[in-house]
């Protein structure tokens, strides 16, 4: 009889300490409610301290985690290690798509990060809308802030570029406040010259959206840029990156506009008069939403030098019609075009191109996009706009 309680006393300990001790959970093992979890796709091996989940685990109500159409699902390898090393492929997709992976909340604001297993570009989306735009290379990972606020997240990997993979190789989801909303929030829209390139930390070109958060007070805001390459105004507004931005955004928060280099495009059809236009109806729709609109010109290329070595680019990209938006909206306007063309004139043309892609005019690298998201913060800061 005393054996008997010893036995039961020890198994109470061991299992206790297990769970302490961060082990793996197996695919269908009950979550605890702590609302902090580690998911680690794919069939292959469980890195420690995370729940495996195969492609072929269905949710249920018991287990609290589960796709919602595994038949849709394929589990795939993938060329990192660890939790990177496999992942799963979705199979449909789309913002809408109820193809997610669903994981049970109680009520508040997390933070998600994203691993992805092998992929040329890929969008993540939850909640029916976009949450990080993009993402490229193999094992990218990101994070993004999203309020639960009817006690389920669902999640999934969806388009960046048309016929390519979308895979996931982990998750890990930390809950942050039991109010679910989110942090004031500085959205930005744009093209290439604005977008995230990965490894975030270490690429080799780079976005201006992409470096703002290093210049801004990490304790007032946070930074969701929701720029892509080749993007114009009027997709931005009608293919589902605004509405991620108007599903969340609130009084407090920033949106930093930036277009007109691919509205210029002639395969974009759209006149200087129709891009002033549609960046008025983006304008009008964040402003009802309470929050403080910023339009930015974009820079010019590296090789925009006059004869006396002076950087000027006026004329590129509709600035004037941001400009007169701007003005007619009473909205703050960073004229990053001019901006810029200074600091170019300053530095001269050899260091100029020394902040661009090699062989590439447009698109700054890493320390170009450093210094163009200085330049928008300082003329931010300037301007009485407080978190920087």
């Amino acid at each position: 009889m005393t054996n008997n309680r010893w036995s039961k006393a020890f198994l109470v300990c061991l299992a206790f300490t297990l769970l302490l001790g961060g082990i793996s959970l197996w695919q269908g093992e009950k979550v605890s409610a702590a609302d902090n979890y580690k998911f680690d796709f794919g069939n292959g091996g469980v890195t420690s301290g995370y729940i495996g989940v195969s492609a072929t685990l269905g949710y249920s109500a018991s287990t609290g985690y589960g796709f919602n159409s595994p038949a849709n699902m394929q589990n795939v390898t993938a060329s990192g290690t660890g939790v990177g090393s496999d992942a799963v492929r979705f199979l449909t997709f789309g913002t809408n798509s109820t193809n997610t992976f669903n994981v049970n909340l109680s009520n508040g604001l997390y933070e998600v990060k994203v691993m992805l297993g092998n992929t040329s570009r890929a969008s993540v989306a939850a909640e029916g809308v976009y949450q990080i735009m993009n993402m490229t290379g193999n094992n990218a990972t990101d994070s993004f802030q999203i309020p639960i606020t009817d006690g389920q997240l669902n999640i999934l990997v969806t388009e960046g570029k048309v016929g390519t993979v979308f895979t996931l190789s982990s998750l890990e989801i930390t809950k942050i406040s039991n109010n679910p909303a989110t942090n004031r929030t500085i959205y930005i829209g744009g093209d290439s010259t604005v977008a995230n390139y990965y490894p975030l930390a270490s690429s080799v070109q780079g976005g201006w959206g992409q470096m703002l958060e290093q210049y801004v007070d990490a304790s007032t805001f946070q930074v969701r840029n929701m720029a892509t390459g080749g993007q114009f105004a009027r997709g931005f507004r009608d293919d589902g990156q605004l509405e991620a931005i108007l599903k969340y955004i609130k009084p407090g928060d920033y949106f930093i506009l930036q277009f007109g280099i691919n509205d210029t495009n002639a395969k974009n059809e759209t006149t200087e008069a129709q891009f002033k236009e549609i960046m008025r109806d983006m304008v009008t729709q964040v402003k009802a939403k309470g929050a403080t609109v910023v339009l930015s010109t974009p820079q010019g290329r590296a090789t925009d030098f006059n004869a006396s070595n002076v950087h000027t680019s006026t004329g590129r990209w509709y600035r004037a019609a941001t400009m007169a938006l701007a003005a007619e909206e009473n909205v703050t306007l960073v004229d990053l075009n001019v901006l810029s063309s200074a600091y170019f004139t300053s530095i001269g043309p050899a260091a100029t191109l020394n902040l661009y892609m090699t062989g590439d005019s447009l698109h700054p690298n890493y320390a170009g996009a450093q210094k163009l998201a200085e330049l928008v913060k300082n003329n931010l800061s300037s301007q009485g706009l407080s978190g920087f």
